[in-house]
């Protein structure tokens, strides 16, 4: 058959998936079948292991639809295979469109059938199962093999060790497991599964379990609240809404009914699509909890069920934990290809014992030889190592936790060892939560009047400027109390107005929704006028409908009505450049770009206000159906409200501790643009003497390419005399520039100009008034140019950004935060640096213990080869010594070095394939080679070197007390391996003192981590291990000053590789031009010699031609 074209699942998501479907063939299995018997069930382990080579070695390429087996293939990893009925169990990701919903004429047992049931069913695996999974594993199949071939070889002792210690593994491993699983189903249990009302046909109400929902059912909000079990979209009414379990936030959030699109004069072709993404406002997500619901007399809230079971909000973040996106690691890739390379060393050692033993002893049997043979394979690969590696990172994790800082993705702390590049939201993050008011400045038939301080006074309170302040807001009173978003809150109590809502019984009295309603208090009121008695009763207004404020959009409207008054109002509140440009050209003041520009450069906040009376036709139906656009237009405007936002105390100094580090910073927000910048320059995020490049980009319009206007930001810090000759001296210091750029230009550039993009973000600083999934892709175009990207935020508007980034550290006080790796109960960013410092000494921790296992193996396969020389081995107890008393004491201690005080600027290496790490390794094989060699030749030259009988013990001169442990040993074992000799004794004595000394050498401290003597466990393990061997006194004193001469050596070579390392090496190979390989560094190199980089002020870059769809990445520019 043809081969059937690539289909893709999920497209354009974080999970995107490739889907290609199978058949089973019986020729294929039959083959399968008799490899598996002739491998003894080892293809059967390989297949099992690697799931595409069993589809693809049992099944035939066919279309989806016919396919038996289908296999889904990430960017990333293979996952495991799955039926086709699961892939039909997911086609609840597809987006709906309400009006299909309602419409629906699909039977409701087909649409169970077809969406299944809604539950996210997080199923605890038996402990069998478990256990079955776990030993399956590689390593502890690798570990069986090992402990069947040290029991045929006689060593029971040593495999009796091992398989307790896998036991105990195991063990923690299944609990650890079983109880993730158990706290997982309990978390989504609770709640899951509850009792709810549908409207059926002919608005019957039918009670049903939450299980049996599927899209297109219309489900009643009850007035008490709910835990939603589905995702859905509000049709009538209103809800406040908890959604802390998805964005980390506390702050409650109102949800309005979806506008019905048959009602706006404005409507476009896809307007009555809905997007889970564009309409969230109106949408409740599953396991969001439903504070308080506002409804109708005999119309209750009602909602669409758009999304359900693991399709929901819920049951995406419950994947997420289950089947976590692969960690693609530099360190963990070069570590498979180091233990490839141990796997050749021993095959080398396997060949090389066959050969020896055939050579030297003609007659032995070829069980021995074979034994002795794969022997040496189980010496090379050290079976501690995953537990090894894992010890430090669970080490860095409790750090973490006794600073404040909770970890759900272990893994990305050695990632965060690599971070060169943090992306820091503004508002909540760089500076305070809480806004203050610093004043307002009001306009008036096109002009300013003079700014004022204070709003709550007498003059202003039936004023528009206050109304807009009193009304255009998300407040609701919870158990009594105002709660919403921390800016509305500021704006509404300066007003000094009251907020009331009304109860349920009231409400159920009315056939309309009954509105919020605020007032302002007696004392405010003009006391002169004599009704004062019936303003202070009759001053009311009430908030008829609410669009909530919308980040994309970049506003907020209310329709409200003065009480007593037929025409409704109009309040609009958002960012000034957006408020005017709804506004009618006349009411703007000529002077308002500079009076915004003075605000903004002094680092305030501002925020426009707009108003609009309403026609008389507006009823309360229609608004309650209206499209917003049909609202906002042709404004009023009002004036402005300046916010002051105060820097965090802390700010400042992260920011240079991350700048002597040489880590660059980023401020994404959305901000103004002269604010953000303004903020830049006071936290040191771009310093007094550089200069600030703002790109504003246009998109294609009348047949004319895009464009990008450059022009430079003023420099308060600079005076007129130094400008100009920084203007001239400005194309030669290319070093002291930052770009700046806001959302709008980010989106032009980012579709015209890709190939510029790249460069803008090496040095862009500043980036305002981005929408969330704008700072998720400006993450993605960092690390297109390979920096390592860290992002802090506030967990709100930054999820995407924050789970997008190498390493996303939330500034939540919840303890663990779904929306980041990373979550800090510290509310500001000084948990920064402690999380870089960490990740560094995490990741040189597993350089550490990856080269001491390393050299572990190899110094003891050195041993072992050696004694093979002369027909001996190391005795069973030697090896339990060895791996026991040794290495797991050491192992275990060697990653309790904790963090270095401060960040420098030199970063550790992020593979282990790095020519100073392989040169480290290899000279410390090479001297351990030596001096064991050395030692093995040595003692045949001593004097009283003879073959060992008791009779000839070299000890028995000595006084009868100085019993040792391999006399213990020959008392009580038959000697078959040839164990009782000299050269074991010494080369025993020698190589655990090389375990010792690699340690020691290989446990850097300083910069990334405090120095081995502060590990006082370590330190104690190194010094107690001297071991009392049967040789004469002057062999030990040798011994131990061959000892002393290997770690001298050691040390100094290690020394020298670390001063000097990188320097040979480039001369070796003479490389000392050698182009960069992170494509950040290459591009800068570019740019240093551009003799038309940085673009120069006024001036103008353009697409040559129109993009098309074919080819809208690929543009020359052009500058005039």
């Amino acid at each position: 058959m043809e081969k059937e074209e690539l289909k893709i699942v999920n497209k354009g998501l974080e999970d995107e998936m490739e889907i290609s479907g199978y058949r089973l063939c019986r020729w294929k299995l039959a083959l399968v079948g008799i490899g598996v018997l002739c491998t003894g069930g080892f293809l059967l382990l390989l297949l099992y292991w690697l799931p595409e080579w069993c589809v693809k070695g049992t099944c035939t390429r066919t279309s989806v639809r016919d396919a038996q087996v289908v296999l889904l293939q990430s960017t990333v990893s293979t996952l495991h295979p799955g039926r086709l009925t699961v892939l039909q169990g997911c086609s609840g990701l597809m987006q709906h469109k309400v009006q299909m919903y309602l419409t629906l004429i699909l039977l409701y047992l087909y649409r169970k059938l077809f969406f299944g049931v809604n539950e996210i069913a997080v199923k605890v695996p038996s402990v069998f199962k478990l256990l079955i999974k776990e030993v399956l594993n590689p390593f502890y199949i690798f570990q069986l093999f090992s402990v069947i071939l040290w029991s045929a070889d006689e060593y029971y002792y040593y495999a009796v060790a091992i398989v307790f210690m896998s036991l105990i593994s195991i063990a923690t491993s299944l609990y650890t497991i079983k109880k993730q699983y158990i706290m997982l189903h309990d978390m989504v249990a609770a709640h899951s599964i509850v009792r709810v009302s549908v409207c059926r046909a002919n608005n019957e109400i039918e009670e049903t379990m939450s299980t049996d929902l599927v899209p297109g059912d219309v489900m009643i909000i009850p007035t008490n609240g709910i835990i939603m079990p589905c995702d859905a979209v509000l049709i009538s009414g209103t809800c406040i809404v908890n959604e802390s379990m998805l964005t980390g936030e506390s702050v409650p959030v109102t949800k309005t009914n979806l506008p019905d699109p048959g009602h706006s004069v404005k409507r476009e072709a896809g307007d009555s699509t809905y997007s889970t993404e564009e309409h969230k406002r109106h949408t409740l997500f599953c396991g969001t909890s439903v504070i308080q619901t506002r409804f109708y007399s005999g119309e209750q809230v009602k909602a669409v069920v758009v999304r359900t079971g693991f399709s929901t909000a819920k049951g995406q973040l419950v994947r997420s934990i289950l089947y976590p996106k692969p960690t693609d690691f530099k360190l963990y890739r070069d570590a498979y290809l180091f233990l490839l390379c141990l796997v050749g060393v021993a095959g080398i050692g396997f060949v090389y014992s066959i050969v020896l033993s055939i050579i030297n002893h003609v007659g032995v049997p070829a069980k021995t030889i074979i034994i002795e043979s794969l022997d040496i394979i189980t010496i090379t690969v050290p079976p501690a190592l995953p537990a090894a590696m894992t010890a430090g990172i669970v080490y860095a994790q409790r750090r973490l936790k006794r600073i404040g800082i909770f970890c759900i993705s272990p893994q990305r702390i050695n990632i965060c060892g690599q971070i060169n590049l943090v992306c820091f939201d503004k508002t909540g993050t760089l500076t305070e939560d809480g806004l203050d008011l610093w004043g307002i400045h009001r306009a008036e038939k096109g002009s300013f009047y003079l700014s004022e301080e204070k709003v709550c006074k007498e003059p202003l309170v039936k004023s528009q400027f206050v109304a807009c302040m009193a009304t255009c807001h998300s407040l609701t009173k919870i158990e009594g109390e105002l709660s919403g978003d921390p800016l509305d809150l500021k704006m509404f109590e300066a007003t000094g107005w009251i907020l009331e809502e009304a109860t349920e019984e009231e409400t159920s009295l009315h056939d309309h929704i009954m509105p919020t309603v605020v007032r302002p208090p007696k004392q405010l009121l003009p006391k002169s006028e004599e009704e004062l008695y019936d303003l202070s009763s009759s001053y009311e207004i009430g908030i008829v409908r609410q669009f909530p404020f919308s980040s994309a959009l970049q506003r907020m409207t209310v329709v409200a009505r003065l009480l007593g008054e037929k025409r409704m109002d109009a309040y609009l509140k958002g960012a000034p450049e957006v408020v005017t440009s709804l506004c009618r050209k006349e009411t703007v003041p000529d002077d308002f770009s500079e009076v915004l520009e003075n605000y903004t450069k002094q680092g305030f906040r501002v925020i426009a206000l707009a108003h609009r009376r309403l026609e008389s036709k507006l009823t309360w139906h229609k608004v309650q159906n209206i499209n917003r656009d049909v609202i906002e237009t042709n404004m009023e405007f009002l004036g402005l409200i300046v916010m002051q936002n105060k820097l965090k105390a802390e700010t400042p100094g992260v920011l240079e501790d991350l700048r002597r580090a040489n880590i660059r910073t980023v401020m994404v927000t959305g901000d103004n643009m002269l604010t953000a910048i303004s903020v830049a320059r006071d936290c040191g995020m771009i310093l007094p003497e550089e200069r600030v490049i703002i790109a504003d980009a246009f998109p294609p319009r009348d047949g004319q390419a895009a464009t990008i206007n450059w022009r430079y930001a003023d420099n308060p810090f600079l005076s007129p005399f130094c400008k100009l000759v920084t203007d001239l001296l400005e194309p030669r210091v290319q070093q002291q520039y930052h770009f700046a750029m806001n959302g709008k230009s980010f989106a032009v550039i980012t579709e015209h100009f890709q190939d510029l993009l790249q460069k803008l973000v090496l040095h862009g600083t500043v980036f305002a008034r981005m929408a969330p999934e704008q700072k998720t892709e400006l993450v993605e175009a960092l690390q297109s140019v390979d920096y390592f990207v860290g992002m802090c935020g506030d967990g709100a508007n930054d999820c995407g950004a924050l789970k997008r980034a190498h390493s996303g550290i939330s500034l939540s006080e919840l303890e663990a935060s779904v929306a980041s790796p990373f979550t800090s109960k510290t509310p500001n960013i000084s948990c920064v640096p402690s999380l870089i410092r960490e990740g560094r000494a995490a990741l040189v921790t597993s350089f550490c213990v990856f080269k001491f296992m390393a050299l572990y193996s190899i110094i003891q396969y050195i041993s072992v080869t050696l004694l093979y020389s002369i027909l001996s081995n190391l005795g069973d107890f030697q090896f339990l010594f060895i791996d026991i008393a040794i290495i797991l004491v050491i192992v275990f201690t060697m990653s309790l070095n904790p963090a270095w005080k401060e960040l420098v600027a030199q970063r550790p290496p992020s593979g282990l394939i790095s020519g100073p790490l392989l040169f480290s390794v290899l000279t410390q094989i090479l001297i351990c080679l030596a001096f064991q060699t050395f030692s093995f030749l040595w003692v045949k030259r001593q004097s009283w070197y003879d073959t060992w009988t008791p009779i000839l013990d070299a000890c028995s001169m000595s006084s009868s007390h100085n019993v040792s442990f391999s006399e213990v040993y020959n008392e009580t074992e038959d000697d078959d391996h040839n164990i009782r000799n000299y050269e074991n004794t010494t080369l025993f004595f020698i190589s655990s003192f090389q375990y010792l000394i690699v340690a020691i050498v290989f446990s850097k401290g300083k910069p990334f981590r405090q120095p081995t003597y502060s590990n006082c466990k370590c330190s104690f393990a190194s010094y107690c291990m001297y071991v009392i061997v049967c040789v004469p006194f002057h062999w030990r004193m040798m011994m131990l000053f061959i000892m002393l001469a290997n770690a001298a050596v050691s040390a100094l070579v290690e020394v020298s590789v670390d001063l000097r390392g990188s320097r040979c090496l480039s001369w070796l190979c003479c490389r000392r031009n050698k182009t960069p390989k992170a494509r950040y560094m290459h591009l800068a190199q570019e740019l240093r010699v551009d003799p038309d980089w940085p673009p120069k002020p006024t001036t103008t870059t353009e697409a040559k031609t129109p993009p098309s769809p074919k080819n809208s990445s690929s543009h020359s520019l052009s500058s005039s």
